[in-house]
């Protein structure tokens, strides 16, 4: 039947035999390179100097990298990090016994951090451009991005989804289950292809691109109520104390769809700028 349970177990990546590929890394360069072609074209269309990509996809990867690190850290494993400074940094477990980990834990409230100050350099340093300019586009990338991001957690059976009680769902052979999810990652990653297309759609197609901060901001509202409400069905990712009745994802969604609100129907002038 369709809603029969799958279950799922896949390899950790693709071995080359001198090296193995894993699927999360891989979606991670599908995402950037990806994002990398899609601001091409804009820049392309806004006749902007393609040698300024460069500089934004360095400022990009890193504000993602460490600003999503940065936002694990300190939104959700606080307790623990704060005597384990150095593993925030490093690849490695120091206690109980030395094991390398690799960077566990990334959180994408803190990637959007990271992304927005990163884009307020790069527009103050290369594009000498107003900062809402680069953000309303910028997240059209951003949005394809997260497609590939959720795929790889599903790959690596992590950001798991609650049981589902039914005989439909997934069910993740390597937590050693035997019982069904909900594919929360697959729930987000579809929710996020409708995303980028409607803001593709926006930019290319309609007049709201000349609008400052429009498309920043509808991401903001389109990509955090998805979040806020898929969390609903997702297991915690640290133990939640004293949240009242929300967890600590859907705390951090809501002001970045405040935020988002704001940008889209604040009074502007329309500009090309």
């Amino acid at each position: 039947m369709i809603f029969s349970a799958i279950t799922w177990n896949p390899s950790e990546g693709l071995d080359l035999g001198f090296f193995t590929l894993h699927y999360y890394s891989l979606m991670f360069l599908i995402a950037f390179g990806l994002g990398w072609y899609i601001m091409k074209s804009i820049y392309t269309r806004e006749g902007i100097e393609i040698e300024k990509l460069d500089s934004l996809f360095i400022y990009t990867v890193l504000a993602t990298l460490i600003g999503a690190r940065l936002g694990h850290v300190f939104f959700y494993d606080w307790a623990y990090f704060q005597h384990h400074i150095l593993e925030i940094f490093l690849p490695v477990r120091f206690e109980p016994e030395f094991e390398f980990t690799g960077f566990r834990g990334l959180a994408s409230h803190g990637a959007a951090i990271g992304i927005i100050v990163a884009m307020y350099l790069y527009s103050k340093r290369v594009l000498q451009k107003p900062v809402l300019w680069i953000l309303d586009r910028i997240v059209i990338p951003v949005a394809s991005g997260a497609i590939f991001v959720r795929i790889g957690n599903f790959i690596n059976s992590e950001i798991i989804g609650k049981p589902t009680h039914s005989d439909y769902g997934v069910i993740f052979a390597k937590l050693g289950e035997d019982f069904p999810r909900h594919p929360a990652q697959l729930y987000e990653s579809v929710s996020y292809l409708v995303i980028f297309a409607i803001l593709w759609f926006i930019y290319w197609k309609t007049e709201k691109r000349f609008k400052q901060g429009y498309l920043f901001g509808l991401f903001l509202v389109l990509l955090w109520t998805v979040r806020f409400f898929v969390e609903f069905i997702k297991e915690p990712q640290v133990e939640e104390r004293g949240t009242w009745l929300l967890n600590t994802g859907q705390w951090l969604s809501i002001p970045f769809v405040i935020a988002g609100l704001y940008f889209m129907y604040r009074p502007t002038k329309k500009t090309t700028v």
